[in-house]
C-alpha cells in the first residue's frame, strides 16, 4: 500500500495512509449484526412460520359444533318407544345484520341529536338500541305472518351476539306445522330470517313406561370424535341434549350421536365470511332395544290407574330376568319434558310425587307377600316343612302383647299350604320364632334383598335386612321376640322394593335363589342361573299349592270369582300382603302381591304394590292388586296364545306332581 509525504515550509510533515487500522476492529461485528439478521429473519420466515400460522388460523377462524341425534329406544317386539321428531325454530343470522346494525346505529344517533337529548345514551348503549330494533323489526315480519305478538328478549340477544355471534339466534322455538308451512313459503331464501331444522325427543306412547324410559335435559358438553378437527380453535356449540333419568341417562353413550359441524373464517369483528372452510355432518346415536312390552306396560298403567293410589308394578321372564313391565304412579307425559322442562311441568311433578319410580326407588315392608321367603327359609334350615302345622286361635302371644292373626280370624289347626292360602298370621308367628331372626336375614340375603338387583337403571341402596346385630349396631337396642314376630309377616324393619320382589318371584320360580333383572333385549340371551333353592321338591310343592289355592279359595281368590272370572287355561301362584306404616296422619297400608305362571312352566313373574292414601283405610292386595295382575296376565296369555287354537277352560287346583329333584324339571299337574 502506498504511502506519500508532503513537506510544506513552517509546518508539520503530514502522512495519509489507504485504510485506518482502528477500523478493522469493527468489521467482525458489522458481520455477526448482519448475520444474526439474516438468521433472525430466516428464522421468523421459515422455521417460526407454522407458528405464526397457526397463531392467525386461531385468531380468524372459528368452530361450529352441532350434536348428532339421539339413537331411537325400541320395544322388545321392535315399537317405537322413543324417537325424534322435527323441530322447528325461527332464526335469525347476525353476523349477516352488520350493515342493518350500522345503518340502525346512525339512525339513532342522528334522532337524540336532532331531538338536543341532553341524556344521549353513549356509544355503546345506542349499538345495544340498533341492535334490538333491527332484531325485533325481522320478529315483527314473523309475528306478521303467523299472527302473534312477540317481543326480542333484550339480555338474551345481547348475550347471545356477545357469546354465540357466529349461532343463529332463536327467535321462535317450536312452531306448529301450520307455522312452518306459512313461513317457508312466505320467507325469502336469502333472508338472513330462516326456518331453522333440528329434532327433539318424541315418546308416541307418551307417559307409558314414563320413569323407565327417562327424559333428556339440554346439554352443550356433548362429546367430540378425537379426529374431529379444530381442536385449538374458538368453538361453538349448538345445544344438544343428555339423559336426566333412565334408560336415556344409563345408555347415553350409546344414545348420543357423533357431532358434527363446520369450520369458517371470520373477519376482525367475528362476522363469519362464507363459504365454511370445511365441513361435517352430524351422524345419529345408536339404537336401544329394551326388554319392555308395550302391550302389557298399558294395560298395566292403565289397570294402576284405576286404583287412582301410587303404585308399582313389575314382571319379569322367569328364565332370563328380562323385565316384561316396569311401571310406576303417578308418572307424567313425557312429551310435556321435550324440548325443554318448563316450570310449570316440574312443579306440577313434583306436587304429585312423580320423579319417584316407585318400583325401583320406594322402599316398602313387603307384608305377608314375605311369609313365602320365610317359609323357604324354614324349610332350608330344617325347621319347617310341608306338614308343618298350628293351631289358630286368633291370635299368638309374645312375651305380654299378643299379636292378631288376620282380622282375629281363627283358623283352626291348618298346615303350611292352607296357612299360605289363608295368609295366616299365627302360623307364621309360631314358627317364625323358631327359624329365628338370623336364618330369615341369611335367607333373604340369599336371594338378593338388601342390595341392589343390578337393573341398569337407578335403584335406591337404602333397602334393608334387619337382624340382632343390625338392631345393636344401628339403634343400640337388644333384639326382642315381637321382632321376630313381625319380621315373620313382613313387617317392623324390613324393607324392599318391588322390583327386588318380582326378581325373587323369579328366583323361587325356578327354584334358584337370584335373578339378574335386565331392561334390555337380547333373544339369544342364556337362561338365569342361580343356586339352587336349597329345599326338597316336596317342600317346594307345599309351598306353591298354598299360592296356587290363594287364587282360587285364599286372599287373592276375587282373581278366580266374577267378574274377573280368572284366565281360561292359565294356572297361578300368587301370595298377597298388607303391611302398615305409622306416619304423622296415621297409620297407611301397603298392599302387595306376588306370583308366577304358569305353574306347571313358570315364564312370567310379576309383583304389585300399592301404597294406601287414606291413614286407617284397609288397603289389601286382594282387593285392590288383584284386578291389576288379572289384567296383565289376561293380556299376556292372550299374546302367548294369539297364533294357537282358543284355550280351554282353567282345571281346578290340583295337587303337583313332583319332578325330579337334581333335573330342575318342571312342575306338572296330575291328570
Amino acid at each position: 500500500m502506498s504511502e506519500k509525504t508532503a513537506e510544506r515550509p513552517g509546518s508539520l510533515v503530514e502522512t495519509h495512509k489507504g485504510y485506518d487500522p482502528r477500523l478493522l476492529a469493527f468489521y467482525p461485528i458489522v458481520a455477526v449484526l448482519l448475520l444474526t439478521l439474516v438468521g433472525g429473519m430466516i428464522y421468523q420466515q421459515f422455521i417460526k412460520s407454522d407458528v405464526y400460522h397457526e397463531r392467525e388460523k386461531v385468531q380468524n377462524q372459528r368452530r361450529i359444533l352441532v350434536p348428532g341425534p339421539r339413537g331411537n329406544i325400541y320395544d322388545r317386539d321392535g315399537k317405537l318407544l322413543v324417537g325424534n321428531r322435527a323441530r322447528f325454530a325461527v332464526t335469525l343470522y347476525l353476523d349477516e345484520l352488520r350493515k342493518d346494525f350500522r345503518r340502525e346505529y346512525l339512525r339513532v344517533r342522528k334522532n337524540y341529536r336532532d331531538l338536543g337529548d341532553k341524556d344521549m345514551p353513549n356509544a355503546t348503549q345506542m349499538e345495544l338500541i340498533a341492535r334490538y330494533s333491527v332484531v325485533q323489526r325481522y320478529l315483527d315480519q314473523v309475528n306478521h305472518a303467523l299472527g302473534r305478538t312477540e317481543k326480542v328478549d333484550a339480555k338474551a340477544l345481547n348475550r347471545h351476539f356477545n357469546q354465540n355471534l357466529l349461532l343463529p339466534y332463536i327467535l321462535l322455538d317450536d312452531l306448529t306445522p301450520e307455522e312452518y308451512a306459512k313461513l317457508v313459503e312466505q320467507l325469502p331464501v336469502q333472508s338472513p330470517l330462516q326456518v331453522y331444522a333440528t329434532s327433539t325427543r318424541f315418546y308416541p306412547f307418551k307417559s307409558a313406561a314414563a320413569h323407565t324410559l327417562g327424559y333428556v335435559t339440554g346439554n352443550e358438553d356433548f362429546t367430540v370424535a378425537e379426529d374431529f378437527p379444530g381442536a385449538e380453535l374458538t368453538t361453538f356449540k349448538m345445544k344438544g341434549t343428555e339423559g336426566a333419568s333412565g334408560i336415556e341417562r344409563s345408555f347415553e353413550s350409546t344414545l348420543q350421536g357423533e357431532a358434527g359441524g363446520s369450520i369458517y373464517l371470520v373477519d376482525p369483528h367475528g362476522f363469519r365470511i362464507e363459504p365454511p372452510l370445511s365441513k361435517r355432518l352430524p351422524i345419529q346415536g345408536k339404537d336401544v332395544v329394551t326388554s319392555l312390552d308395550i302391550d302389557l306396560q298399558q294395560v298395566a298403567e292403565a289397570a294402576m290407574t284405576d286404583t287412582e293410589m301410587n303404585s308399582a308394578t313389575v314382571m319379569m321372564d322367569v328364565n332370563t330376568g328380562e323385565v316384561l313391565i316396569l311401571a310406576s304412579k303417578p308418572d307424567y307425559d313425557l312429551n310435556d319434558t321435550t324440548p325443554r322442562l318448563r316450570p310449570e311441568t316440574a312443579r306440577w311433578i313434583e306436587e304429585h310425587g312423580a320423579w319417584l319410580n316407585r318400583a325401583t326407588q320406594g322402599i316398602y315392608p313387603p307384608g305377608s307377600s314375605f311369609k313365602i321367603l320365610v317359609s323357604v327359609a324354614g324349610m332350608h334350615h330344617g325347621l319347617l316343612n310341608g306338614d308343618s302345622t298350628v293351631d289358630c286361635p286368633g291370635g299368638y302371644v309374645v312375651g305380654n302383647r299378643r299379636f292378631p292373626c288376620h282380622d282375629w280370624h281363627a283358623h283352626g289347626l291348618i298346615d303350611l299350604p292352607v296357612a299360605i292360602e289363608k295368609s295366616c298370621n299365627v302360623f307364621f308367628y309360631a314358627h317364625g320364632l323358631e327359624i329365628g331372626p338370623d336364618f330369615i336375614a341369611e335367607e333373604a340375603r340369599r336371594f338378593g334383598f338388601g342390595k341392589r338387583t343390578g337393573l341398569e337403571i337407578h335403584e335406591t341402596g337404602a333397602t334393608l335386612v334387619p337382624d340382632p346385630a343390625w338392631k345393636k349396631r344401628a339403634r343400640q337396642e337388644e333384639w326382642h321376640p315381637g321382632d321376630t314376630a313381625n319380621y315373620a309377616i313382613g313387617q317392623g324393619f324390613l324393607l324392599v322394593t318391588p322390583m327386588q320382589m318380582a326378581s325373587f318371584m323369579a328366583s323361587f320360580a325356578r327354584r334358584e335363589t337370584l335373578t339378574h333383572p335386565s331392561v334390555l333385549h337380547d333373544p339369544n340371551r342364556p337362561r338365569q342361573k342361580g343356586d339352587p333353592i336349597g329345599i326338597s321338591v316336596q317342600d317346594y310343592a307345599a309351598i306353591v299349592e298354598g299360592m296356587e289355592q290363594c287364587i282360587h279359595t285364599g286372599t287373592a281368590r276375587t282373581f278366580s270369582q266374577k267378574p274377573l272370572n280368572g284366565v281360561p287355561g292359565l294356572r297361578v301362584a300368587a301370595k298377597t300382603g298388607t303391611a302398615q306404616k305409622k306416619t304423622e296422619k296415621g297409620t297407611i297400608n301397603f298392599a302387595w302381591l306376588i306370583c308366577f305362571a304358569p305353574v306347571e312352566n313358570p315364564k312370567v313373574a310379576m309383583a304389585i304394590m300399592i301404597e294406601g292414601d287414606t291413614p286407617g283405610e284397609e288397603t289389601g292386595g286382594g282387593r285392590y292388586c288383584v284386578p291389576i295382575a288379572h289384567a296383565v296376565l289376561k293380556k299376556w296369555w292372550e299374546k302367548q296364545n294369539a297364533s294357537t287354537a282358543p284355550a280351554q277352560a282353567s282345571p281346578p287346583p290340583a295337587k303337583i306332581t313332583l319332578g325330579s329333584p337334581t333335573s330342575g324339571a318342571p312342575l306338572a299337574s296330575n291328570p
